[in-house]
């Protein structure tokens, strides 16, 4: 069979006195059906880059776009994104049928490939799904459509994939904004989405994007982390998140800082797992990335402008519209300007045991930036009346850092203890002290206890809640450190 498609691919190249296309073999169109499943050519093309998906070579590209307007052409409404296995088949037919009529052959992983990556651009992300899928990437950065970055395992390294051409990566962009009714355009160049599965998206184009479309994805891990996680990961010790798991449950307000891929949401979806399961909790978010586990879950989500510029609805607003809403807990995903003040006043008003995130270096700066972010709510609040404010809603400040080597830890756990010289003033209880770096530049280094009791002991005792005394003792010895968990 080998042999006899061999001499058929000849004749049909010398028929028309043209040679075949480089990196193709060709095969005859064939009528019966066994001859319609052996659309394999024998030999592998002489081709270095068709081994992974998102890579490919000039003909078997142009193959391909031809392949996929064909069944668009003859499918765009039958297409179901849920039913993988039957869109899959419907390809394998227009591929089959393209194979045919054009008289080309390709070996079993080119096949392979081409199956995939149609697939992938039809009810995928193109070039990106196999990426997405990949559960050792946390972070994707695609600089522009021939230079995409990824982070594995805290390390950002380039990725072999790119895309075919800008008009290939505008189209997965496209169909990631349009999924929750945004737009992207030169006239609105930068947006803010999100994956079905709750990853951020941010998109900036040209003109501001000098080198072409620029997308930044941070996934989220398909199995959410569960405190126990935390533990093994070196991140947090048991008595940290048993003083968390407390604090949670007896409605202290929390508030989450760190800097940019620091963990927040992360820490704050794992705290968040610790409130009953009874109480209503509402989550305001920029763009949807919390995936609380409990049912009593109301979402809600800004909405920037339309084309007219009209209908935007701010975080603010919806701080203010789930005080309404006969909320348990308000959950705001981050704190970013205005609504910081009406974070900071559900709190002081009888709204108990509700978190946020911030964007800051240490608990410090965490407490300065809040203040910040209340002047930009255009209010003329004296600096002393928005510390009080601060002092008296904050009660805990968890910072969460990215060390060398990209690891995330929990380095500080702080209570505000009240104002002193007119400043909110707050002691750490537990801390994360770096001793080196290790022969793969990895931060090493254990949690400890600060050695001082917290401030909440009889606020725990009221609400049922036994917290020990030696929860808070240092460490004094090694033997002592690995006792309560190494980081």
């Amino acid at each position: 069979m080998n042999r006899l498609a061999e001499r058929r691919g000849a004749a049909a190249g010398s028929d028309d006195g043209k040679s075949a296309k480089p990196g193709l073999k060709v095969v005859a169109p064939a009528g019966d059906e066994q001859s319609r499943t052996q659309v394999v050519a024998p030999e592998p093309v002489g081709q270095t880059d068709t081994d992974k998906r998102g890579t490919t070579v000039p003909a078997i590209t142009e193959a391909k776009n031809a392949m996929h307007a064909l069944f668009v052409e003859r499918h765009a409404d039958e297409i179901d994104i849920g039913n993988r296995a039957g869109v899959r088949s419907k390809l394998a037919a227009v591929a089959d049928e393209y194979l045919r009529t054009h008289a080309l052959g390709l070996n079993r992983l080119e096949y392979g490939n081409l199956i995939d990556s149609l697939l992938d651009d039809v009810i995928g992300l193109g070039p990106l799904q196999s990426l997405l899928e990949d559960q050792e990437i946390s972070e994707i950065m695609i600089n522009h459509p021939k230079q995409v970055f990824v982070e594995r395992k805290g390390r950002l390294v380039l990725s072999p994939v790119t895309f075919e051409s800008t008009t290939q990566l505008r189209q997965v962009i496209d169909r990631i904004v349009s999924t929750i009714g945004r737009r992207v355009d030169e006239s609105s160049p930068m947006c803010d989405a999100r994956l079905r599965d709750g990853s951020r998206v941010n998109v900036v184009l040209p003109p501001l994007a000098l080198d072409g479309p620029c997308m930044t994805i941070r996934k989220f891990s398909r199995d959410k982390l569960q405190p126990d996680d935390l533990i093994a990961m070196g991140s947090a010790t048991p008595d940290m998140i048993r003083f968390l798991e407390v604090a949670v449950r007896t409605k202290l307000n929390i508030l989450v800082s760190g800097g940019t891929s620091s963990g927040k949401t992360t820490l704050l979806n794992v705290l968040s797992g610790f409130i009953p399961a009874e109480e209503r909790i509402v989550t305001v978010e920029d763009a949807a990335e919390l995936q609380l586990r409990q049912t009593h879950v109301i979402r809600l989500e800004a909405r920037p402008p339309n084309v007219e510029g009209k209908g935007a609805v701010e975080i603010r607003d919806l701080v203010r519209n789930s005080l309404r809403m006969r909320p348990d807990r308000i959950v705001v995903g981050e704190c970013r300007g205005g609504e910081a003040l009406d974070m900071l006043q559900a709190m002081n008003t009888g709204h108990e045991g509700s978190m946020s995130t911030v964007h800051a270096n240490s608990p410090y700066d965490a407490l300065n930036r809040l203040e910040t972010m209340v002047l930009m709510a255009g209010t003329d609040l004296p600096s002393r009346a928005i510390q009080k404010q601060i002092a008296s809603a904050i009660d805990i400040v968890v910072q969460a850092q990215r060390l060398r080597g990209g690891t995330r830890k929990i380095v500080s756990i702080a209570e505000i203890t009240g104002l002193e010289d007119g400043e909110p003033r707050y002691q750490e209880i537990f801390q994360f002290k770096q001793t080196g770096v290790d022969d793969e530049g990895r931060a090493t280094g254990y949690h400890d206890a600060c050695g001082k009791r917290s401030v909440h002991l009889q606020h725990f005792e009221e609400r049922g809640e036994h917290v020990p005394d030696a929860m808070f003792e240092p460490a004094a010895s090694d033997i002592g450190r690995m006792t309560r968990g190494r980081g």
